[in-house]
């Protein structure tokens, strides 16, 4: 059993929706850490990083609002990575509860740095309906939740992209996508350009999500000391997990979700966790949050039988 150290961002500076910065609070309201215990593990929770207030931040009428919130997200991002490279260092195995997905950027990276220092690279399974990799230059709506991938890889923002020392925090072949079905023409563009491993919810109906997640983990297990799960939760169909501020139709079900979950526990390589992305406000009596809890309980070894 593993030392778990839950660690909340609650932010939602990334988004244009509201309410995602209240993610941790729900995901703790459906005892996120007791459910942990129960399986054997060692929880600390550690509280929240600190967030500014998104309304007291100052905008700029000339420019996209989204990008507007850049530097503070970077700011951010780089407190939860020293957090996150600590608890690597410690032993420990972070579980950053979101917030949105902007946050990956640091937690990532404060995890590739970690591993850096003992000669080690980091894998990443993305699990989300959205590529995430569009940058400043080429997002429509300036929101930098999705952006993280492409500052994990080095391009984008200078302060985002390069959080990890050594930067970029991982290189593409060490990133696998599972689930997309919404993605921008600039997002298609960049990963068939970096090479990107990239599974659609097509190829989980024509090939079945286990052996997807298979070989999404036998690619981020190559060559690396151990692999990161960042999990949006609309990576899950919004009739699972409707408390989500960018639903998209046709997801992952419930035991696909849970048999990715499995299948990562089963394979011993995951070093930390990503949950992100739940809206509380938009959320039908906790339901997204509590799911979310199942999931991750999933991925922490919970069985049926």
């Amino acid at each position: 059993m593993s030392t778990i150290r839950i660690i909340g961002v609650p932010m939602d500076l990334g988004a244009s929706r509201r309410g995602v910065d209240m993610g941790p609070s729900a995901l703790r309201l459906a005892n996120i850490a007791d459910r942990l215990r129960d399986l054997g593990h060692e929880v600390e929770d550690i509280g929240n990083i600190t967030v500014p207030d998104r309304a007291m931040l100052p905008l700029d009428a000339r420019t996209n609002a989204g990008l507007d919130f850049l530097p503070a997200i970077a700011d951010v991002c780089a407190q939860l990575a020293q957090v996150t490279a600590t608890a690597i260092r410690e032993g420990r195995e972070p579980l950053v509860l979101g917030g949105d997905h902007s946050l990956s950027a640091g937690s990532i990276a404060g995890v590739s740095t970690a591993l850096a220092e003992r000669s080690e690279k980091l894998g990443v399974i993305w699990l989300d309906a959205h590529g995430d990799v569009n940058t400043p230059e080429t997002s429509t709506t300036g929101n930098v939740h999705g952006m993280p991938v492409a500052h994990l890889l080095g391009v984008g923002d200078p302060r985002l992209a390069s959080l990890a020392h050594p930067s970029p925090a991982i290189s593409a072949e060490h990133i696998v996508f599972v689930g997309l079905r919404d993605l921008d023409p600039p997002e298609r563009k960049f990963i068939r350009e970096h090479g990107i491993t990239a599974f659609t919810m097509r190829d989980i109906d024509e090939r079945g999500l286990k052996a997807v997640m298979s070989e999404a983990i036998e690619i981020a297990g190559r060559g690396t000391g151990g692999i990161h799960l960042s999990c949006d939760a609309d990576w899950v169909d919004p009739g699972e997990a409707p408390g989500v501020g960018t639903p998209v139709r046709g997801g992952a079900t419930l035991r696909e979700a849970h048999l990715a979950m499995e299948l990562i526990d089963d394979c011993d390589k995951m070093v930390s966790m990503d949950l992100v992305e739940i809206n509380p406000i938009l959320d039908q009596h906790n339901s997204t949050a509590e799911l979310a809890v199942q999931l991750i309980a999933s991925a922490f070894g919970r069985q049926i039988l």
